[in-house]
């Protein structure tokens, strides 16, 4: 019986995977339509990977060249610029917001997510839901180390945890703690896990009937 689960965040609660696309895409821009289409895809594919590795990679393997450490710092601060108002303002996921508010106490409730650590608290403090998480983990954090560290602090069985992600790291993570896995699964996402073996949801209308077709 599933006792626990852990959200991610982006396009799993909340509809912020395109904000976070075109912000992408914005701070890469002026390097030439080239690079700003790598930039878009690579993002796309890798959604639950921090915007800091992906800063990283964009140099190395797209811009071939140092990325130095006030130039990465103004990334950073320029796209968290770009994203915490807009991700407050965004939709939930259908049925998001019921599902938390009508199963709070049936299951306890986890966030671990890409976004930094600070950034993600003050988003769900101002969209009004921190007090439904048991406990949320950010970047630097791992996904893998966050769910590790969860069945570890609070005592749970792998089995008894579900893991609900639109990412293959996500998945990844999951299945490298014996997790449960649900993929929420939409129109950017859907070639990516087409044919991988798990359970798929549309939205969160539909968790209950997942978490309960998993014993």
């Amino acid at each position: 019986m599933i006792k626990a689960i852990i959200f991610d965040f982006d396009g799993v609660l909340v509809e912020s995977v395109d904000i976070k696309t075109k912000a992408f895409r914005r701070l890469f821009e002026h390097e030439g339509k080239e690079i700003a289409d790598m930039v878009e895809s690579y993002h796309i594919a890798n959604t639950g990977v921090s915007r800091f590795d992906k800063f990283r990679y964009f140099y190395k393997t797209f811009l071939k060249r140092e990325l130095r450490d006030a130039e990465f710092n103004d990334l950073c601060k320029r796209f968290s610029a770009l994203v915490k108002e807009e991700v407050i303002k965004a939709p939930y996921v259908t049925g998001a917001r019921e599902f938390l508010q009508s199963r709070k106490d049936f299951f306890d409730f986890f966030i671990t997510t890409a976004t930094p650590q600070a950034e993600m608290e003050w988003i769900v403090e101002q969209r009004g839901i921190s007090a439904f998480f048991k406990a949320l983990y950010g970047a630097p954090v791992k996904k893998e180390d966050a769910v590790n560290d969860i069945i570890r602090r609070f005592a749970l069985m792998p089995d008894e945890t579900a893991y609900v992600g639109d990412a293959l790291s996500d998945m990844q993570a999951a299945r490298a703690n014996s997790v449960n896995f649900i993929a929420r699964v939409y129109e950017a996402n859907k070639e990516m896990f087409g044919s991988l073996d798990c359970v798929k949801i549309n939205n969160m209308t539909s968790l209950d009937r997942a978490i309960k077709s998993l014993g």
